[in-house]
């Protein structure tokens, strides 16, 4: 696992008021309960992944902000997102031969989170050229 995938069907202009591309914001996200969140730990990369058929694809890159907790809603996580310019879409990732066997795509309903290989992850990473404000540098390792 080189990257977590938290699932949204919400785009991030709702998730956060005034997220412009390029800043940062922390939040809140829910999960489902699982093994996996028991490997969760502050400091590990994620990406934000939005669901659905309006822009489906990675929409913000960051860290966990902590491990994951339970609220009166269920598990949750805070992360800290940074907005990009233009999201990596769905379909770019489904027609590049690494990335295309993710999780999140080959099984979109499947676990929030999800995850990526180190593969997967550098396939994402190569499509942000326009994003070097995201500062993700040190996830290409």
């Amino acid at each position: 696992m080189a990257c977590w995938v938290i699932k949204t069907t919400r785009p991030p202009a709702d998730l956060a008021t005034r997220w412009r591309p390029g800043t940062t914001r922390e939040l809140t996200r829910c999960l489902r309960s699982s093994y996996r969140l028991e490997l969760m730990s502050a400091g590990q990369p994620c990406l934000l992944w939005v669901s659905g058929r309006d822009r489906p694809g990675v929409h913000a890159l960051g860290t966990l902000a902590g491990p994951p907790v339970r609220d009166d809603s269920g598990p949750v996580v805070p992360v800290r997102l940074t907005l990009l310019t233009e999201p990596v879409d769905r379909a770019e990732l489904l027609a590049d031969p690494v990335a295309r066997g993710a999780e999140v795509l080959r099984m979109p309903a499947g676990s929030n989170p999800s995850w990526l290989s180190r593969p997967q992850f550098a396939a994402v990473l190569d499509r942000l050229s326009g994003d070097a404000e995201v500062g993700l540098g040190a996830w290409r390792a």
